[in-house]
C-alpha cells in the first residue's frame, strides 16, 4: 500500500520539477501555473523544515 503512495508522490514531484524547468524556458501557461504551485509548495516545506530545526523558538537567546 505504501509503495503506490510513494510512487505517486515521486511522479508529482518529478512532474512539478519538469514544469518549473519548462516554464523557465517559456512554456505554456498551464506549465507556468504548475511551476508556481510547485515552487510555493517547496517554500512551505522549507519553512516547516526550518521551524523544526529551531525547535519552534522565536527570538534570540541573548
Amino acid at each position: 500500500m505504501i509503495v503506490p503512495v510513494l510512487t505517486g508522490i515521486l511522479v508529482l514531484v518529478l512532474g512539478g520539477c519538469a514544469c518549473v524547468w519548462w516554464a523557465a524556458r517559456g512554456g505554456p501557461r498551464w506549465a507556468r501555473a504548475v511551476a508556481v504551485v510547485t515552487l510555493a509548495a517547496g517554500e512551505l516545506v522549507r519553512g516547516a523544515s526550518r521551524s523544526d530545526r529551531t525547535g519552534g523558538k522565536s527570538g534570540s537567546d541573548d
